[in-house]
């Protein structure tokens, strides 16, 4: 079982076919469920649209009118675009949402102190947290050979939407569906001891070792919650995680087949 997370970057720009191809053909060996985003698309959208994209410790604030961009962006054009995608590469995707069947059960996240934002607690307004998943419809649709596409929306029972962090998603689907890895694509080739030298990538790291490069400044914005929940994942039964950005065809096949040969191996 195979859990990737596409960032924006992933699945919009050039890598988006390349990627595609490589997923089809892990599917054709295993289990595989996608979980995207589109962080970047949706603030394009917002400027476009005259809204200003507000994001505390790299959290986006969520007011009604941003949640109507997610809502058009990720669970619209995106999803269809990925499975497209997907089709052309021979997969069978399926394209779902917080509020097909309930798949992300979501509640509203209380106010709460972010890393890197100021330290009274912060309203991100509609951003959700997962409560559940509805395991059997995911485990029906891979039984039946279909390939999830889950885009990172949440919704309540009673119909509330929310938006939630990619990675978040990605995370639960492969603890709840004990995953053997976790797969999180993204613009950055892995974790990278210098973050403007791509030559500086570190091809594995062990549980015991990254609080000592969070210490040390190596995990820095972003790639700190990034890290951080991944080996929550991994404590929590997920073999391993990797973190990978800019494939080109046979990448993803490859970091499989050898953790750490071309993005970085997140190892218990």
């Amino acid at each position: 079982m195979l859990v990737v997370k596409l960032g924006g970057n992933a699945i919009s720009g050039e890598h988006a076919a390349a990627i595609c191809a490589d997923l089809a053909e892990l599917r054709r060996g295993q289990e595989v469920v996608v979980v995207h985003g589109g962080g970047p698309q949706a603030s394009t959208l917002q400027k476009e649209l005259g809204q200003t994209t507000t994001k505390v410790g790299g959290r986006r604030v969520t007011d009604p009118a941003t949640l109507d961009v997610i809502k058009m962006v990720v669970g619209g054009k995106l999803n269809i675009n990925l499975c497209a995608h997907l089709l052309k590469a021979g997969a069978n995707p399926v394209g779902l949402h917080g509020a097909s069947a309930c798949v992300v059960e979501s509640r509203r996240r209380p106010p709460q102190v972010i890393k890197g934002g100021p330290p009274e607690p912060v309203d991100l307004g509609l951003v959700g947290d997962v409560i559940k998943l509805n395991d059997a419809l995911l485990r029906l649709l891979l039984k039946e050979g279909y390939l999830p596409v889950l885009a990172c929306i949440g919704a309540s029972p009673e119909g509330e939407v929310f938006n939630i962090n990619a990675d978040v998603v990605a995370n639960r689907v492969a603890v709840e569906l004990k995953a053997d890895a976790l797969v999180l694509v993204s613009d950055i080739v892995g974790v990278l001891r210098d973050r403007h030298d791509t030559s500086t990538r570190i091809p594995q790291i062990r549980n015991a070792e990254h609080q000592g490069l969070i210490d040390d400044g190596t995990l820095a914005d972003g790639m700190v919650p990034k890290v951080v929940e991944a080996f929550d994942a991994i404590d929590s039964g997920v073999a391993r995680v990797h973190i990978v950005g800019g494939l080109s065809k046979g990448d993803l096949l490859a970091e499989m087949a050898q953790p750490g040969s071309v993005g970085t191996a997140l190892l218990p």
